[in-house]
């Protein structure tokens, strides 16, 4: 798939994206951050960039749960299959 722009925004600002996944996904994926952003932002009161650090932070752990999860869902269909 060719890459295109698409402008999403997060935390109150626009931001282009150059990509070659749907305008739709990266809409969705800058609605989810702009979520976890605007969440974190009232919950703690902190400056803008300790929010920006702690969605990260919470991001890349729910991307690490999802990995192991998969990969042991991976392993459990394997030893079914043998």
């Amino acid at each position: 798939m060719e890459k295109q722009k698409v402008t999403v925004r997060v935390a109150g600002k626009e931001y282009t994206l150059v990509s070659s996944d749907s305008p739709e996904h990266l809409n969705r994926v800058a609605a989810y951050v702009d979520r976890q952003m605007t969440e974190t932002s009232f919950a703690t009161r902190l400056p803008a960039a300790n929010v920006a650090v702690l969605v990260s932070l919470n991001i890349a752990d729910e991307l690490m749960k999802a990995h192991d999860e998969n990969a042991r869902l991976r392993r459990e269909l394997k030893e079914i299959r043998n």
